[in-house]
């Protein structure tokens, strides 16, 4: 039978997939030979989809004892309960407290401090967001610290919210504290890649959201956020820039307003059906990063609309069986983590899809699983493995999963005891008088004649009292 974390894996290897074989046809240029079998199975996203279907099996078998358990023991020791025996084994004996997370929130920091090391840094696009790891041949990965904290802040936004619980609705103790250290991240990322740094507010807000702050609370504390977000626009002029042209892109069709043009170009020429796979024309020096931000273009050029629906089915597959382990999940602190990582994926693909049409602004966004990088790949399919994972660890971990209300057991009538001259049977005057035959006084009645059963009426009958159809009693004299 399929499962819903089934569903889920087999959304991220059809995703996979197709990004590989789009991936390598944006990569084709004039003058270089076509595209062979032999050449994609070679080519480096082949093996970085290697790399992310085995993260998503290792993080679906290693999270439950490494984070699953720890968040379970940390939302049990909340509520006062004791934990189970599965709760104890390895590293979830004690479970995480406030302050792991706050180390966790030190190492997210010192991830994103790696870019300006000199050596490991990566400047791509006047930007310092990568860094290239030493990895041999295809093997080497261009990583994105920003990925990295985008996803580890999932998991410390959903234990904070677990191990507050109803604290949360508190406005200083409760959300206060885990709005700081979420805008502390974004203030860091927000320096170098202002859209991700959004999506990791955006996603954490959900998340809080969903584990019961309050929306007026919430709204107050997002003032600041709202206003640093307006002065890294304004103080950049190219961010600035990227504003005034989505409102018009012809204002500078040459300059800030070419990768919108370009990309409503290629998603216009491809219809229906699309130019074919291969056949597409603005990958070829006209569309920029057409294998990264701006992938879901060169697909609906080359499979046209049909193409860009199936990508869409594909996601929606993902997300309503995501949503159907959420809502199955027994635990609060595992389903605001599974929400987490769907949040993430949904709006990640929704930004990237508004970028693309020309709804949003041009932002830095990849599309999930499908847009070329190596980091992106391998971590989203890591914690959709973590996903999966959610969807049996309680049970693990000796949780019971509600399966709807317990079968009805009948409650057994304890026997009478036996009756004595003290405590007579209740019964035992009728059992005397059943026993003695009818009383001399009693006067048997004749059997009385059984009323004659009515007949329905006849057609004639119904004629006489006027018509067929009317079937009202008659009057009576």
């Amino acid at each position: 039978m399929l499962r819903p974390g089934h569903m889920v894996a087999l959304s991220a290897l059809a995703l996979l997939t197709l990004g590989v074989v789009m991936v390598n046809s944006a990569l084709m240029s004039v003058g270089t030979p076509g595209i062979t079998p032999a050449s994609v199975l070679a080519s480096a996203p082949t093996v970085h989809m290697f790399m992310a279907m085995a993260a998503m099996g290792l993080a679906a078998w290693l999270s439950p004892r490494l984070l699953l358990r720890p968040l379970l023991a940390l939302e049990w020791r909340q509520r006062g309960l004791p934990l189970p025996a599965a709760a104890h084994r390895g590293h979830a004996r004690n479970g995480w407290g406030l302050l792991s997370l706050w180390v966790a929130l030190g190492a997210v920091l010192g991830a994103l401090a790696v870019v300006y090391i000199p050596g490991l840094g990566r400047e791509v696009n006047g930007s310092a967001r990568w860094i290239k790891l030493p990895l041999p041949g295809p093997l080497g990965v261009t990583a994105q610290p920003s990925e990295v904290a985008k996803w580890a802040m999932v998991p410390i936004v959903a234990a904070y919210a677990a191990a507050m619980g109803p604290a949360i609705r508190r406005p200083l103790s409760g959300l206060l504290p885990i709005l700081a250290a979420v805008g502390l991240v974004c203030g860091v990322i927000v320096l170098e890649d202002l859209g991700t740094a959004v999506l990791i507010a955006g996603v954490a807000g959900f998340v809080l959201l969903a584990a019961g702050a309050r929306w007026w609370h919430f709204a107050i504390a997002s003032v600041p956020g709202l206003l640093g977000v307006v002065a890294a626009v304004i103080q950049n002029p190219y961010r600035l820039g990227r504003i005034t042209t989505w409102l018009d892109p012809y204002q500078d069709p040459d300059g800030d307003g070419y990768h919108i043009i370009q990309s409503l170009v290629a998603v216009s020429h491809g219809g229906l059906s699309g130019r074919g796979l291969g056949h597409g024309l603005q990958k070829f020096a006209y569309l920029p990063e057409d294998d990264t931000d701006f992938l879901f273009a060169i697909i609906a050029e080359e499979l046209g609309l049909a193409g860009a629906l199936v990508v869409g089915s594909l996601y929606l597959a993902m997300l309503a069986a995501g949503c159907l382990i959420v809502r199955s999940q027994p635990s609060r602190a595992l389903g605001l983590l599974g929400l987490g990582v769907m949040a993430t994926v949904a709006f990640q693909a929704l930004i990237n899809m508004g970028v693309v049409t020309g709804l949003l602004p041009t932002k830095g966004i990849a599309l999930p699983l499908l847009s070329s990088g190596g980091t992106g790949w391998i971590l989203t399919a890591a914690m959709l493995g973590v996903l999966i994972a959610t969807a049996g660890a309680p049970a693990r971990a000796g949780v019971p999963r509600p399966r709807g209300p317990a079968p009805f057991t009948p409650t057994p009538t304890p026997a009478a005891p036996p009756p004595t001259s003290e405590n007579p049977s209740p019964n035992a005057g009728a059992i005397a008088r059943a026993n003695a035959g009818p009383a001399p006084h009693a006067v048997a009645l004749p059997p009385q004649p059984l009323p004659e059963p009515k007949l329905a009426p006849t057609a004639a009958d119904l004629s006489a009292r006027g018509t067929l159809w009317s079937l009202a009693p008659e009057p009576r004299a």
